[in-house]
């Protein structure tokens, strides 16, 4: 049997697709509560009590990106600029689609649905010029702007006003961004049991939560929040396939059967507590397996830019009523409009960005240069494999495939 390790090629595979593949699913699904269909509720939540296909697509970016994030932080980059590299992924983009939504297509929607801009530049809650510099910092603080939203059917079916509800998955990611170059900071990551420790501790804890065992907001009060560990939970099985990639086997026989497992548990039951873990196998599997799909994102990652402007696309879409136009019109317009933005995105906001990553200014070069025997002796004592890293860094570079 064949390892992820020799199995996984970081220049060949589908993960491309899959992450374009759940972006969608994140769309159709959220298209419930927006435009009203099924039901007015999330598609999937029609046949399971656990979780919507929304969610289950999260659970798979939140794998992957566990999976490559951790990769990326065993690699050779140093702790500064793994986090630089994270900021300059999610941040740049963050900041257009607010402005974006801000500037663009509120202004268009409240004119449209008042008839006039009256009270809409100079709105004493939820301003316009305060949206941004509420949510820049990745927590969705402010969640609407000039009390707009009363005639479409977000608000007519739920009550609410959220101009990107799928945004609020983002602070948790770099809140897992974080705890990744922690470990790597302290060597837990060169050690890979005590990683495994706090990766399967992550698992309990959520399984705790699920079954009602404990208090444990007692713990710590980031637990109060129910959504850090359904999240956390598939983030740190990623870890685990980084970390015991040499262990873990890709096999057909073992992929059919944990993707029954997977399709069993989301409509019988048991699904957050046993069949995410096999889903999250499964698409590991495809992304290897599926190699005709590996050039999927040759002409770029769209699948950032389409999971945070789908949301207020579809908001805006609702105040002309294009879900009027039925189920098929009202998908093909936002599957069209959000691969126009995200390809702009792409090419203008987040490549540019991302070719920043190995950039560090004067001053920075100058500090690490007169810290470097300082840095080696201290913290080679709480990982002793750090300085034989730093001398691999500084050697001539081989070729090798970026995984995140």
């Amino acid at each position: 049997m064949t390892s992820l390790k020799d199995a996984f090629n970081p220049r060949s595979n589908s993960i491309g697709f899959l992450r374009w593949l759940l972006a969608f699913v994140v769309i159709f699904s959220h298209a419930g509560p927006l435009a009203g269909f099924y039901g007015g509720h999330d598609l999937g939540t029609q046949f399971s009590t656990e979780q919507s296909l929304g969610g289950v697509a999260v659970a798979g970016f939140f794998f992957l990106s566990g999976y490559l994030i951790t990769k990326s932080r065993m690699g050779r980059s140093s702790t500064a600029r793994f986090f630089w590299r994270r900021i300059m992924r999610i941040f740049p983009a963050w900041f257009m689609v607010l402005l974006l939504t801000a500037y663009v297509l509120a202004p268009i929607a409240y004119n449209h649905e008042h008839g006039t801009m009256d009270g809409f530049w100079n709105a004493t809650e939820d301003s316009p010029f305060t949206y941004f510099s509420n949510n820049m910092w990745l927590p969705l603080i402010q969640h609407n702007i000039a009390g707009m939203g009363k005639i479409i059917p977000f608000f007519t079916i739920h009550g609410g006003y959220e101009w990107n509800g799928s945004a609020w998955t983002l602070a948790f990611e770099f809140t897992a961004y974080i705890l990744v170059g922690v470990l790597g900071m302290v060597g837990a990551l060169s050690h890979r049991l005590v990683g495994t420790i706090i990766a399967t501790g992550i698992i309990g804890l959520a399984m705790m939560q699920w079954f009602g065992f404990g208090a444990l907001t007692n713990l710590a009060p980031v637990f109060s929040d129910y959504r850090f560990l359904l999240l956390m939970a598939p983030f740190a099985f990623g870890m685990l396939f980084a970390l015991w990639d040499d262990k873990i086997v890709i096999d057909n026989r073992l992929a059919i059967v944990l993707a029954f497992v997977a399709v069993w548990t989301y409509g019988k039951g048991g699904w957050l507590v046993f069949g995410q873990y096999a889903f999250c196998y499964v698409i590991m599997w495809f992304a290897i397996k599926v190699q005709f799909l590996r050039n999927w994102d040759k002409h770029g990652d769209f699948s950032y830019g389409i999971y945070i402007v789908a949301w207020p696309l579809m908001q805006f879409s609702a105040y002309f009523g294009l879900e009027k136009a039925g189920w098929l019109v009202y998908h093909l317009v936002i599957v069209a409009a959000c691969h126009v933005y995200a390809y702009l995105s792409w090419h203008l906001i987040e490549r540019p960005a991302l070719q920043l990553k190995d950039w560090t200014p004067r001053w920075g070069t100058r500090l690490l240069d007169r810290t470097h025997d300082f840095r080696m002796k201290w913290i080679g004592r709480v990982d002793p494999g750090y300085p034989a890293r730093v001398a691999a860094r500084r050697s001539p570079r081989r070729v090798e495939g970026a995984v995140a």
